[in-house]
């Protein structure tokens, strides 16, 4: 069992860029060797998987949710917990990026209480127009290295992952997506 408590601070302004020494890549995007029939001008039509998007979880509709679905996209896994004061302040930014990014994958991931609680979160705060995955065990958050929340890990394209941790803000969102989408 996987024992996390705290809930991040940021040490920056709730609406400033984000702080570079709050990141770091929590993995990247391998490649299959390739077959005999591979040319260089050949263009690969599986998107690449990176080890980190190779699990399965439960959402909290109790669906099977395969990490895998998001290799080749543009995605945001958001780390919160019911319970967290700065999860509940960066909800409407999370729920107003999403609206306003169609073509960038959302997924909240819940962790660190019980799912009741995470769906009543959900319904609260107003963040239902994307799947959130339950992570009663934390392996999804051990996964990615989040030990506070709020949280985000951003997958590009192309299988690149990067760890943000704390809050964001409407503007360092903003900032983040642009940087993910622009690859």
């Amino acid at each position: 069992m996987l024992g996390l408590a705290a809930c991040g601070t940021d040490t920056t302004s709730k609406d400033a860029g984000a702080d570079p020494s709050q990141s770091q890549t929590a993995g990247d995007a391998t490649d299959a060797p390739a077959s005999p029939t591979d040319t260089p001008s050949e263009k690969r039509t599986e998107p690449i998987v990176a080890e980190t998007l190779r699990f399965t979880a439960k959402t909290l509709e109790d669906n099977t949710f395969d990490g895998t679905a998001l290799a080749g996209k543009d995605a945001i896994l958001w780390f919160w917990a019911p319970w967290c004061t700065e999860c509940r302040r960066e909800g409407p930014h999370v729920a107003k990026s999403q609206l306003q990014n169609p073509g960038v994958v959302f997924i909240g991931v819940a962790g660190l209480g019980e799912t009741d609680d995470m769906r009543d979160f959900v319904s609260d705060y107003e963040v239902g127009a994307f799947e959130h995955l339950a992570d009663l065990d934390g392996s999804l958050w051990q996964r990615f290295g989040v030990v506070q929340q709020p949280a985000y890990a951003f997958l590009d394209d192309a299988g690149k992952v990067e760890v943000y941790r704390g809050e964001l803000g409407d503007d360092g969102l903003a900032e983040r997506v642009a940087t993910l989408t622009s690859n």
